[in-house]
């Protein structure tokens, strides 16, 4: 078996995206707890540490902005989403996309290397974004 990858590793230097979902490996995303029902495993929008104007925020003040985030990378998807379709129609989402979520939604918990998961509801999906960077919080 070959070295052990973290998901950590998927949050890239503060000038860039902060998480870049292209570097979340496939050993990282079987490791993850796997959605039941009709729930969403995501993972919430972490922000740069540094401000456009160049100022770095310090870690506390990005953890509480990740916290209250509006914005969400989904990984994994539990096998009944979307399954009513009166209800919902169509698929709201897709797995590898980013959508914007309620302040504070879902069941938050981190994994063994630090990072920070949610489990949300399939009806909590507000909407989907091409790009986290898109949308600003108030």
């Amino acid at each position: 078996m070959g070295e052990k990858v973290e998901l950590k590793s998927a949050y890239v230097d503060a000038d860039d995206v902060v998480l870049d979902p292209t570097k979340v490996e496939d050993s990282v995303i079987e490791r993850m707890p796997q959605p039941t029902g009709w729930r969403i495993l995501c993972l919430p929008y972490r922000k740069s540490r540094k401000t456009k104007g160049g100022i770095v925020l310090t870690r506390e003040t990005v953890d509480k902005e990740s916290l209250a985030t509006l914005v969400a990378y989904v990984v994994k998807k539990g096998p009944l989403c979307y399954s009513d379709k009166k209800k919902y129609g169509e698929h709201w989402c897709q797995e590898k996309q980013w959508i914007l979520i309620s302040r504070y939604a879902g069941a938050r918990f981190k994994l063994e290397d630090g990072a920070e998961v949610r489990i949300i509801n399939d009806d909590e999906v507000i909407g989907t974004i091409k790009h986290p960077d898109d949308i600003v919080s108030i």
